[in-house]
């Protein structure tokens, strides 16, 4: 049985709610980046006093400093059910998926195939069907107009012999609809189809069992998942070892380097660490003991589930009914994540935001990035979206005042 989530052990977790700034301002917009945790804090901070100088050297300080960014790429490896040597720690999202793409160049021929959709991030679109320009072959897996979500049927029509590639998103991030992962994944591994998914918009909520999933590529931001500002790639070893290192040629024998050519932010990598650490002291505080990682990551998942479900729940329903609001994506928790966008009737989306944030709402209104959705869902991407977006430190009093500043805005 799940226990019920401490709310209180939650947020003293988090120094942001101690902030004598943001006192009274409920935080709903964790989907551009949510608050960081005293763990990684305190990481970062030790990192920066105790250890700011070139790691893997000879000096017992640079080896500390080496040592903990090598248990960092362990760590996130264990929780996510992956191998250390298939995470790789790179400056952002879009930044990966820049450094990803340059690298299928190397094996694609003018001809073949990639498939994109016009539900992603443009991080995860506009960088693959930039190579359309070397003679890659791009194709659209587009939405349903009406509710901006992706009928997987369609890829028996979309893949053929020359398919290499279908990127695609765990969840969007305007319309919050969980796709099926492992069933597209094991549609596209039975078309010899490689598959990369773009997590920045689930993680938050949920860190995946990536192994489960069975995708070749899985990105996400840290920065969103209470960590530092970087971009997580987990790069299967299949994969990597097609694509090859990406980096300078000596370092060939550095996986970690491979998709990484800027090199690593030694302390947010040494830091991120402190993300995993919090997601094990939030397990100790409501479970039993267990030794095994995979365990406790699936109880934080459950965890985590039903601390927001109820509250996606309220927030839906009040949006959903509501005559001066149109919500876009589904309308069941079940099948979205703790992300709601909608669109007001009777004034923009600019307009709900800045009434709200008099309110001590903070929130964030525009394309968020996904100007191909909007305009497939006949919305204008110039004025876009009003995003409300929580995790599983939101209080049910936030929400309560999210709902009143709303009905007195809308």
């Amino acid at each position: 049985m799940t226990p019920r989530l401490d709310l209180n052990f939650v947020r003293s977790q988090f120094p942001a709610f101690d902030e004598a700034s943001l006192q009274g301002q409920a935080f709903f917009d964790n989907a551009g980046g949510s608050y960081a945790c005293s763990q990684v804090i305190n990481h970062l901070h030790r990192y920066y006093k105790e250890t700011k100088l070139q790691p893997y050297h000879l000096h017992p300080a640079s080896q500390k400093a080496g040592a903990q960014m090598d248990l960092a790429h362990q760590r996130l490896a264990d929780y996510l059910n992956v191998t250390s040597e298939e995470v790789h720690l790179g400056p952002s999202t879009s930044q990966n998926t820049y450094v990803l793409a340059n690298a299928f160049v190397n094996m694609l021929q003018v001809g073949d195939e990639i498939i994109v959709t016009n539900q992603d991030h443009e991080a995860n679109s506009g960088v693959w069907r930039r190579l359309g320009l070397r003679g890659i072959t791009i194709k659209e897996w587009q939405v349903d107009p009406a509710t901006g979500q992706l009928d997987i049927d369609q890829l028996d029509v979309l893949f053929t012999s020359k398919t290499k590639l279908l990127v695609f998103p765990h969840c969007s991030n305007i319309i919050a609809h969980i796709n099926p992962v492992a069933e597209i994944c094991k549609k596209a591994k039975q078309a010899g189809v490689h598959t990369l998914v773009d997590g920045v918009s689930y993680v938050g909520h949920e860190m995946p069992d990536i192994d489960a999933l069975g995708a070749d590529i899985y990105l996400f931001s840290l920065y969103k998942v209470f960590g530092p500002h970087l971009g997580v790639m987990v790069i299967r070893s299949g994969i990597a070892s097609i694509l090859g290192n990406q980096s300078h040629y000596f370092n060939e024998a550095y996986k970690h380097k491979w998709f990484v050519p800027a090199g690593p932010d030694h302390a947010q990598v040494a830091a991120s660490k402190g993300v995993i650490d919090y997601f094990e002291a939030l397990h100790d505080h409501h479970y039993e003991y267990t030794d095994s990682t995979q365990e406790k990551a699936e109880r934080v998942r459950s965890l985590i589930h039903a601390a927001e479900t109820p509250l996606l729940s309220k927030v839906l329903s009040f949006v959903d009914h509501h005559p001066n609001a149109t919500l876009l994506g589904p309308s069941s928790p079940s099948t979205r994540a703790a992300v709601i966008a909608l669109v007001p009737k009777h004034q923009s989306p600019q307009e709900l935001a800045q009434s709200l944030t008099e309110q001590g709402i903070i929130c964030g209104a525009g394309h968020f990035y996904s100007v191909r959705l909007l305009e497939a869902m006949g919305i204008d991407p110039a004025s876009g979206v009003l995003r409300l977006s929580f995790v599983h430190y939101t209080s049910e009093a936030e929400v309560d005042q999210l709902l009143t500043a709303l009905e007195c805005s809308l």
